[in-house]
């Protein structure tokens, strides 16, 4: 039986994953499957994990890099409908792992729930924010998850409690299964003050980063109690470029790139930012970006 037979109306060969990346770089998937339902994406890990194949769940696609080699295994997009619901039981919203960061965080202020507004202006799904625990300095997407329910390597439905939950800087303890959706406990607020607020913070955000979004990213995390961007320009590499990558002269923790860029530009540009700012500042960079 091949990986394709009873998965063809939702899985494909050689998909570019240039579309769905906000570098919009990279080589193809192997196999690119879009379930619509969880029955579907069960029977399809069952089968993935039976063949010995890497699984790898693409969120929103602004934190992760592809090789111009292409993704050996199969590549999982979570984005029908079905993994993308958002309701609300106050002061609970639950959302699915599909479901874009930006609409749950307008869906709790409409409703008058506060606790996720800091994470104004990140990009990506819920499934992606938990997998990495979102944050800024106002907080970070953990500390108000109450359950998460999974999907295991062998087809199971789990539902994991806050007591076995871990979160810490820009990493979590749910990369052994795939999120299906979370739950957070959330604080009644005035909708209008959340609203106001969730404005100031977008603004604030946004007139600091490279402008458009799409064809930049994110690449370091920033060291404890410091600014990644901030270490790369005191080594006087804002600015700096390999082939059609640079550095944004906006905040040097993005690089941008331009027509004809390749994912070995901006590879090259990441290991030269991270070998000099060794060099000249005794401090080491540790990639955010996830390269695939």
């Amino acid at each position: 039986m091949g990986l394709l037979s009873g998965f063809e109306h939702f899985m494909r060969e050689g998909e570019s994953m240039a579309p769905y990346t906000w570098f919009r770089l990279g080589g193809e998937a192997q196999y690119f499957a879009e379930p619509s339902t969880v029955d579907e994406l069960a029977a399809l890990v069952k089968r993935v994990t039976q063949e010995g194949l890497p699984l790898r769940i693409l969120a929103g696609g602004s934190n992760v890099l592809v090789r111009e080699e292409g993704v050996p295994g199969v590549v999982v997009h979570l984005a029908a409908p079905a993994f993308c619901q958002i309701n609300v039981k106050k002061p609970t919203l639950t959302a699915g792992a599909g479901a874009k960061l930006g609409h749950v965080l307008t869906v709790a202020a409409r409703e008058g729930l506060a606790g996720l507004e800091p994470l104004t202006g990140i990009p990506g799904t819920i499934g992606g924010a938990l997998h990495s625990n979102a944050c800024t300095h106002g907080g970070d997407i953990g500390q108000w998850t109450s359950a998460v329910t999974l999907l295991t390597a062998d087809g199971q439905i789990v539902s994991r409690m806050r007591d076995d939950l871990q979160f810490a800087y820009r990493q979590s303890n749910l990369d052994d299964a795939i999120i299906l959706d979370a739950r957070f406990e959330l604080s009644p607020e005035d909708p209008q003050e959340l609203t106001k607020r969730m404005q100031k913070l977008w603004i604030t955000k946004k007139a600091h980063q490279p402008v458009g979004g799409q064809h930049t990213g994110c690449v370091f995390k920033d060291p404890p109690g410091g600014s990644a961007g901030r270490l790369i320009e005191a080594a006087g590499l804002k600015g700096a470029r390999h082939g059609k990558a640079e550095v944004s002269d906006r905040d040097a923790n993005f690089i941008e790139v331009e027509p004809g860029a390749t994912s070995d530009d901006v590879l090259h540009l990441i290991d030269h930012l991270r070998e000099q700012v060794s060099r000249r500042l005794g401090m080491t960079l540790e990639t955010a970006l996830e390269v695939w």
